[in-house]
Parts: C-alpha cells; structure tokens; sequence
C-alpha cells in the first residue's frame, strides 16, 4: 500500500510540475503558485469537513500544527523556486537537482529516525534515486548558467526540508498537516496579491488548468503523508521522488521534446529500483 500511495504520488506531482512550469513561461512563477496553492487549501478543507478529520490528538512539536507550517512555508520556497527554474527553459540543469531534494528526508530517516534497510532493499534505493536524477534529463552540454542552478538548489532545499517537516506531522494526521501546509502558503499568497492589485494577468481561462494544478500538488503531499505512516520513511521518500520521470514524460508526449540516452538509462534504474523495493518490502 505505501509503495503504490508513494508512486501515485510521484505521478500527480510530475504532472504539477510539467503543466505549473510551462505556465509560468506565460504567468509570473508567483501568480501561478498563488493561485494554485489557493485552490489546494479550498480542497483541503473540502476533504476536512467531508472526513471529519479536524480531531487530530495535539498541537505540540511532534503533532501537525507546527510540521505543517513549516513545511508550507518550505515547501512554497521549493515551488516558487522550481517554477522559476523551470521557466527559463534550462529543465535538463533545474529538474535534476531539485529531484536532489530526497537526499534530505532520506537522511532524516535513516540517521536520525532509524529506519532500517536491508542490503538489496538500499541497493534498490541507490537505483531509484539514480535513476530519478538521470531521468531528468542532466544537461551540461551547454554549461551550468548561474540563476537556474541557483533557483534548482533552492527548489532541492526548500522540498527536501518540506517533505521531512511533513513526514513528522503526518504521523500525527496526514490531512491536518497537509491543510495547515497550505493555510500557511495562503496567506503569503494574499499578501502577495493585495500588494500587486491584480491577478498577474491571469485569465478566466488559466483558471480549470491552476485549479487542477493546485488540487494535484496538494493530492501528491497528501498521499505521500499517508505513504510514510504505512510503511518505512526512506522508502515513501525515495519513490516519491520519481517525479521528474512524469514531467519528461509528459514533455516527450505535449512537447515533442526528444529524451535523451541518459534519460532511458535513468528510467530503465528506476524501475528495477522501484521492482526491488517493491519485491523485498
């Protein structure tokens, strides 16, 4: 179950991602997060009210409040600078090493949580992680422009120190730290369009393709959250981070936007990672 929440994930989440960066090409990075993020705290409470799932335990350190904030606050650092990244059109040096991000709540699990891997079971997760980075499409042929590795590392830090705020809370309730993440990101977002006066030239017809986006961005943490309460840390992290693989692949698919060897190589890493967690576990 945690394996196929975690890959469900990955899926609805490379998905954001290929649809918020080509619209970030047309849209300010920020009116599309803004917006988006708006209507995953719309579906967020939805889900709240429909699951009566406001009666999570506490609001300590440990529980959902805080995590969630934090998080949201991360995470939204993470997402604005993708999006950004992405924008620039340089996504062989941006998607890379944001998908680095899994290095940190994979650390967090294993040294300091004590999540406990056999031998087959890691080397499935060298593959995955490997193969999630080649996947992406690494591109230096045309050298290592400055703004979008700077925007990729921001984008690695900002989700990485997310997702290991969101697996603490998650323990306490998935859903509650999911919403808290988003109440938190709304806020900044309001500031930011009172502050602009307008909706940054988005238009009615943006609205059903930022609404989606929004709502899977939000359906991708969520699953994640409960992946990680089902099953190890490391390893709901670590598939989760497929997700570069789903923006190539819809790139390849809308884009017409040729992969790579190394991206095969990457894919075909992945799966057999993916095939040797999923048979050990």
């Amino acid at each position: 179950m945690a394996t196929l929440l975690a890959l469900l994930s990955s899926l609805l989440w490379g998905s954001a991602d290929y649809f918020a960066g080509n619209l970030s090409k047309r849209l300010p990075a920020m009116v599309v997060l803004g917006i988006n993020q708006a209507f995953g705290l719309i579906f967020g409470i939805a889900l709240v009210v429909i699951t009566n799932g406001w009666s999570a335990p506490t609001l300590d350190s440990a529980g959902f409040f805080i995590n969630g904030a934090l998080a949201g606050l991360a995470g939204y650092v993470g997402l604005l600078c993708l999006y950004a990244g992405l924008s620039t059109g340089r996504m062989g040096v941006v998607s890379p090493i944001s998908s680095l991000s899994v290095l940190i709540p994979l650390f967090f699990a294993l040294a300091i949580k004590g999540d406990e891997l056999a031998t087959p079971v890691l080397m499935g997760v060298i593959a995955a992680v490997i193969g999630g980075f080649l996947a992406s499409g690494p591109e230096v042929t045309q050298g290592l422009p400055i703004r979008p590795v700077l925007l990729a590392l921001g984008a690695a830090l900002g989700f990485g120190s997310s997702l290991t705020f969101m697996s603490i809370g998650s323990a306490d309730s998935s859903l509650l730290t999911m919403t808290t993440m988003r109440s938190t990101t709304f806020f900044i977002s309001l500031a930011f369009f009172v502050k602009l006066g307008n909706f940054g030239g988005a238009r009615k017809r943006d609205i059903p393709l930022i609404a989606g986006i929004g709502i899977a961005d939000f359906s991708a943490n969520l699953l994640l959250g409960i992946a990680t309460t089902k099953g190890l840390v490391s390893i709901a992290m670590v598939l989760g981070s497929l997700y570069p693989i789903a923006t190539a692949v819809l790139a390849y698919i809308f884009l017409h936007e040729r992969l790579h060897k190394v991206q095969y190589v990457g894919i075909l890493l992945a799966v057999t990672g993916v095939a040797l967690i999923s048979a050990l576990q």
